[in-house]
C-alpha cells in the first residue's frame, strides 16, 4: 500500500516540530537581562552594581575594575533568586570602568561577561572644596588696656642708668704729693748725723784701746 505524498509531509512536518521542541529546553541557558550600570553608561557616581538574569543563578562573581587597574567592589555579592547585588567602595575616580562577573545557572553551566561603563566624576567634583577659593581671615582684636586702678601708680619697667659722678682733682694735692715723692727719694739730714755719730764713737774707743799698755 502506497502513502500519499501529503501523508508523508504531515509526518515529516510532525517530526521537525516535536525535534524542535524537545531541543528549545536544552538550548534556552540563562542569560542577562539587565544590569545596572548599562552598558556604556555614563554615571556621576556608583555605590553597587546590579545584575538581573533570567532565571535563578548560584556562585555570583562580580569585579569593578578602574581606569588604573585597581578592583574597587567591596565584599562579596549578594545574590537573591535571579538577581545579584555587588557593592562598591565609596568614591570612585573618574575614567573608564568595567563589571566583569560570573554566574552559574540552575542546569550548571556557567556564563560570564563584561559591562563597561565610565564615570564622569561630577558628584565627587562637586562634594570636593573649590582649591582656588581662598579662606578669609578675621581681623583680630588688639588687645585692650585695662584701666588703671585709682590710688595705684603704674609700675615703670626698665633699667635706669646710673650717672657717674663727677671726679675732682686739686691741683694743691697734686703738687703735695709730687712733693712727697721727690722727698721719699731724697735720705733725710738727721740719718747722716746719726750714722756720722755712730762712727765718730767706734773711732774713740778704738784708739783709747791702743792707749792701754
Amino acid at each position: 500500500m502506497r502513502k500519499s505524498p501529503l501523508t508523508a509531509m504531515i509526518a515529516f512536518v510532525a517530526a521537525l516540530l516535536l525535534g524542535t521542541a524537545l531541543a528549545t529546553p536544552a538550548l534556552a541557558h540563562t542569560s542577562l537581562r539587565s544590569s545596572d550600570p548599562k552598558a556604556n553608561a555614563r554615571v556621576d557616581g556608583l555605590t553597587k552594581v546590579s545584575l538581573v538574569f533570567s532565571e535563578s543563578v548560584r556562585f555570583p562573581v562580580v569585579l569593578v575594575r578602574g581606569p588604573d587597574g585597581k578592583r574597587y567592589e567591596s565584599g562579596d555579592p549578594a545574590v537573591d533568586g535571579p538577581k545579584v547585588t555587588q557593592a562598591v567602595a565609596d568614591s570612585l575616580p573618574a575614567g573608564k570602568y568595567s563589571v566583569a562577573w560570573r554566574v552559574v545557572s540552575t542546569d550548571g553551566h556557567p556564563i560570564e561577561g563584561e559591562i563597561p561603563f565610565t564615570v564622569t566624576g561630577s558628584a565627587a567634583a562637586s562634594a570636593t572644596p573649590d582649591a582656588s577659593v581662598t579662606p578669609t581671615t578675621s581681623p583680630t582684636e588688639s588687645p585692650t588696656e585695662s584701666p588703671a586702678t585709682p590710688g595705684v601708680e603704674p609700675t615703670v619697667t626698665g633699667t635706669a642708668e646710673a650717672t657717674p659722678e663727677p671726679t675732682f682733682t686739686r691741683v694743691g694735692d697734686e703738687s703735695a704729693d709730687d712733693q712727697a715723692q721727690d722727698d721719699g727719694g731724697r735720705v733725710p739730714a738727721w740719718v747722716w748725723i746719726a750714722v756720722f755719730g755712730v762712727a765718730g764713737i767706734g773711732i774713740g774707743m778704738a784708739i783709747s784701746m791702743r792707749k792701754k799698755p
